[in-house]
Parts: structure tokens; C-alpha cells; sequence
């Protein structure tokens, strides 16, 4: 029996890029998993080392991967454009580099709520303690990027309950502040093991350590649902 695990996912401004390097760093039109699942590691306390000895009484990055991930989209990012120059920037070798300019994307007053399932519920219970009571502060794809809402949900832990029904049937939803937005809401559901997705995406984390950060690809499908303002 499946049970899954809610967040929330709300602030002024959040990135979740998945193809970023130092001069265009990019966001998904939604949370991508490796930062889900990064905000649960500081939630724990968890090291980026696997083998360091903080993580002996932590669960595996694998265990926190293998979870089932899922978006509803209570209120769709406005898409914005940062543009920063940097001078004086050091280089490894000795010196400073010119003038480094880059973009950096993010989304503006989105609103989501993330579902995690898997079958140990004492896991869930455990990640939920932690959303409430975080060891690290928490970020939305970017340190400075704080939530503007909890993203500890009281009854957040949806015991058997499986991923798409804890998603959809989930209340309250969020009032949707402006004119422009669909009656549905969008939703984004990882596969199971063997099913075929409509979009690949490559923010599955194997490791999140410094210098061997390693991701593999996962497959999504998009569905839809209705809206219920509150």
C-alpha cells in the first residue's frame, strides 16, 4: 500500500533549474525533484557526502530518489529575467577574470503543492517531522528564494493514499489573484517503473556531492484538474 507525503511550495520568487551553468541558469516551469529532494536533505541535516558520519542516522539519497514525486500547479509562475554582471570574479589559478555576465531565470507568485509516495510510511513520518522542525534553513532553488508559506502541511502524511488522489483531492486550494489563469489546474506525475511518460526529465539525484553532483532521467505525464478557490 502506497501513502504520500505533501508539501507546499509557495514564495514571491523560485528557480528549480535542471540545465544551469554559471552565465544562463535556467527554471522548469515547475519544482524539479533533485530540488525537492534537496530541500527534504536540509530539512534533515542531511551532508551532501553519503559517506559522511552526520548521514549514519540519515536516510540514503537512493531511498529519498526512489520516491514517487508529483505537482499539482495551484497558481502558475509568471516567468522572469535577471541580468548580472560580476567583476573582479577570482579564477582557480591566480587573478580575476573580466567582466562575467549571466542570466538567471526564475518564477514570479507561483503556488504548488508537491505529493512524494512510497510504500514506508515511517519514512514519510520521518520527513514530515523534519519539514516542521528543519535543521537548516529551507530555499526554494535558490538561497535567497525563501518560502513565503510553510512547507510543512499539518496533515500533510496521506496514509494509503496514493500519489494522483492525494494530489486532486487535496484541499484547500490557493485563490487564484489573477484574471489570466485556466479553470484547471495543472498537474505532473512521475511514472511508475515501466511506464512510458510523455516528457523526459533529467533531475532524478544519484549523488548531490561537491564536484560529483550526478542526475539520471525520469519519465512525467501531464494531466489535469479542476480549481477550487478558497
Amino acid at each position: 500500500m502506497s501513502h504520500t507525503l505533501l508539501l507546499r511550495l509557495v514564495a514571491p520568487m523560485q528557480s528549480w533549474g535542471t540545465q544551469s551553468d554559471f552565465t544562463n541558469r535556467d527554471t522548469g516551469l515547475e519544482p524539479s525533484k533533485s530540488g525537492v529532494i534537496g530541500l527534504l536533505c536540509a530539512a534533515l541535516g542531511k551532508p551532501r557526502d553519503e559517506a559522511h558520519p552526520d548521514n549514519r542516522d540519515k536516510p540514503p539519497l537512493a531511498e529519498l530518489a526512489k520516491l514517487r514525486m508529483g505537482v499539482r500547479v495551484d497558481r502558475e509562475g509568471l516567468l522572469k529575467r535577471d541580468y548580472h554582471t560580476a567583476q573582479n570574479v577570482l579564477k582557480a589559478s591566480g587573478g580575476t577574470k573580466g567582466t562575467e555576465l549571466s542570466e538567471r531565470f526564475y518564477l514570479a507568485d507561483a503556488a504548488f503543492l508537491v505529493g512524494l509516495e512510497g510504500e514506508k510510511l515511517a519514512l514519510l513520518n520521518t520527513l514530515h517531522h523534519a519539514l516542521k522542525h528543519p535543521h537548516w534553513f529551507l530555499f526554494l532553488g535558490r538561497k535567497a528564494f525563501v518560502p513565503g508559506e510553510p512547507v510543512w502541511i499539518p496533515n500533510g502524511v496521506r496514509e494509503n493514499e496514493a500519489l494522483e488522489a492525494a494530489l486532486q483531492n487535496y484541499r484547500p486550494r490557493l485563490r487564484r489573484q489573477r484574471a489570466e489563469y485556466d479553470e484547471r489546474a495543472r498537474l505532473v506525475f512521475e511514472t511508475k517503473q515501466g511506464e512510458r511518460g510523455e516528457m523526459t526529465r533529467r533531475d532524478h539525484p544519484l549523488s548531490f556531492q561537491k564536484g560529483q553532483r550526478q542526475f539520471e532521467t525520469r519519465q512525467v505525464i501531464t494531466d489535469f484538474c479542476d480549481i477550487v478557490e478558497v
